[in-house]
């Protein structure tokens, strides 16, 4: 959301996606060898497979995959079975700029599934962008298939009348300033038994863009981002029960924009039939209250795309000039930023109105927010720019955010200074009651009378930083997207035993959700469906998860933001 943030984190995921892909490299360098053979093996195998279903054939140490695009090399490492840089979709360059997601092209030969893929072009800071346009690619994350029979592995692999039956699959949407190979999912796959397949996609400007040349094209526009993420989902429903997982168990999780885009994807017509569970962390920042207008209908978005064409040297507002201008110029002159878009095919309606009227995608839903979401962006906007925010900057802080007079209003009656310890953590209450807390809370209320809706609240308020954040000067508490690190590896992340004990609660949670629609599992504490009468969420908190039921009250939902 924030560009400051987003430069940190982005320069972050470069770095550690670097030591990642050197470490892929080495791995599939020590493969090399059994090459030869293997392509022959596939290549036979390929003869008595239909190319639209995929096959698993393992030889060597290398794990091998026939999918209808040809044959994929992995690499086996700590129990799990790599699939990476997958190309799911066509490059979205030059003429496909701008354009919905296209097939790519047949795989020719043994493609070495090894190492990452690009990640979306993004900005990394003024005048810095890492990443590029070429970036659709998927990642495939399974348990270590047995070889036979015998397998000591085999004994704890689901069967069902002698065949393998497939796992139920979790499709990962990364948040704005990220990537998909910053989190490893090695926990969830091991601990949950899931197949974990994580995917890059169109963001910023290149993902969610109207212009009036552009549209007149004739195709799906504005939403290139979610028709990315949608044609991953179809080629995952394809080709999944190759990788052993069931394409009728396909669930789709994500955080910030990734949590904002599975919101979009349940009220999307267009993604029907694509996943059967949904679960969002932290995406409610942009709908859900009636002072949340990010997400504008076509013709809005068209007006602003025509002054964006303008900055950006294309006053002759022409889809060639656009599709002529570097990418990263492009990603450069972003105005802050950016969201999907109401365009009358992909997403018809704002969420809140689907959730409301009952018109999505009626699958079973987790939904939840982190406890002090907003110190993140207080600390990017203030800290890590090397100002903290002090006691005297505390009330223009809150007019900026929230306009002058009602930020006066909020400084003085809801959020005074004097009852918080710090400027930064009493502008971040009021940010994450407003944008976060009390919007999810209404979508929860919307779609609990639908279909069963698991809310949380991620509340550790000890949770660790992620690697590269630069000091801060108040705590930054259970803050925005902190909970991923309770799911999945991160380079350079170390958890405490108790929250060691909440992670491997949520994997649980998460999993079992993914496999049952119900996240409940011998041995946890019971989670119940949310209800508007109680009220209750769970609160996730180290090291054992309890039900919150003041939820409300400790964000003045009731009190004030559901006035408005």
């Amino acid at each position: 959301m924030d560009r400051k943030a987003i430069g940190i984190r982005t320069t972050l995921v470069s770095s550690l996606r670097s030591k990642l892909r050197m470490s892929a490299k080495e791995e599939a360098n020590e493969h090399k060898a059994g090459v030869g053979f293997v392509v022959s093996l596939i290549l036979g195998l390929a003869a008595i497979c239909v190319v639209t279903v995929s096959c698993v054939v393992t030889a060597a140490a290398d794990p091998i995959v026939l999918t209808e695009d040809g044959p994929l090399k992995g690499i086996s490492r700590h129990g799990v079975d790599e699939f990476l840089g997958i190309p799911y979709a066509a490059p979205p360059v030059g003429a496909l700029r701008w354009m919905p997601p296209r097939a790519h092209e047949h795989l020719h030969g043994l493609f070495a599934a090894t190492q990452f893929g690009n990640q979306c072009i993004q900005s990394a800071g003024p005048g810095n962008t890492v990443g590029s346009e070429d970036c659709l690619f998927a990642n495939v994350y399974t348990p270590n298939r047995p070889h036979s029979e015998g397998s000591k592995d085999h004994k704890n692999m689901p069967r069902k009348d002698g065949q393998w039956r497939g796992l139920p699959v979790m499709i990962w949407i990364h948040g704005a300033s990220t990537d998909s190979s910053l989190f490893d999912p090695t926990p969830l796959v091991l601990k949950g038994r899931v197949i974990v397949v994580t995917i890059n996609y169109r963001t910023g400007i290149l993902g969610f863009f109207a212009h009036p040349a552009l549209d007149a094209e004739g195709h799906r526009n504005a939403n290139y981002g979610l028709m990315d993420q949608q044609f991953a989902f179809g080629w995952v429903k394809r080709n999944i029960s190759g990788f052993g997982g069931d394409p009728k168990r396909v669930t789709i999780f994500g955080v910030s924009l990734g949590g904002l885009s599975v919101y979009s994807n349940l009220a999307s017509p267009t993604a029907a039939g694509l996943f059967q569970r949904a679960i969002a962390e932290s995406g409610s920042y942009a709908d859900f209250a009636d002072y949340l207008t990010s997400i504008v209908p076509l013709a809005t978005a068209e007006t602003t795309g025509t002054f964006f064409a303008t900055s950006v040297g294309c006053g002759n507002q022409t889809a060639s000039c656009l599709r002529g201008t570097s990418a990263s110029t492009l990603v450069e002159a972003e105005p802050g930023s950016v969201y999907p878009i109401v365009d009358g095919i992909v997403l018809t309606q704002i969420p809140s109105a689907a959730f409301a009227s009952g018109e999505f995608n009626r699958v079973p839903v987790t939904s939840g927010t982190s406890h002090d979401e907003w110190r993140y962006f207080v600390a990017a906007q203030y800290d890590f720019g090397g100002n903290p925010l002090t006691a005297a900057e505390y009330l223009p802080a809150m007019e900026a955010l929230w306009t002058p007079g009602f930020g006066d209003f909020l400084a003085a009656a809801v959020y005074p200074l004097g009852n918080y310890p710090s400027a930064p953590i009493a502008l971040g209450a009021s940010g994450t009651d407003g944008i976060f807390s009390c919007p999810a809370r209404h979508a929860d209320q919307s779609l609990s009378k639908y279909v069963p809706t698991y809310t949380y609240e991620f509340s550790d308020e000890n949770a660790p930083a992620y690697p590269g954040f630069p000091a801060v000067s108040f705590p930054l508490g259970a803050y925005h997207g902190s909970e991923a690190l309770y799911l999945f590896i991160v380079e350079g992340v170390t958890l405490t035993h108790d929250q060691q004990q909440l992670s491997d609660t949520m994997i649980g949670y998460w999993s079992r959700f993914a496999a049952n629609a119900n996240p409940n599992f011998g041995g946890a504490p019971v989670w119940s469906a949310y209800d508007s009468q109680s009220d209750q969420f769970q609160s996730l908190i180290a090291p054992i998860p309890m039900v919150d039921s003041n939820y409300s009250a400790d964000h003045l939902c009731t009190a004030l933001w559901d006035t408005f």
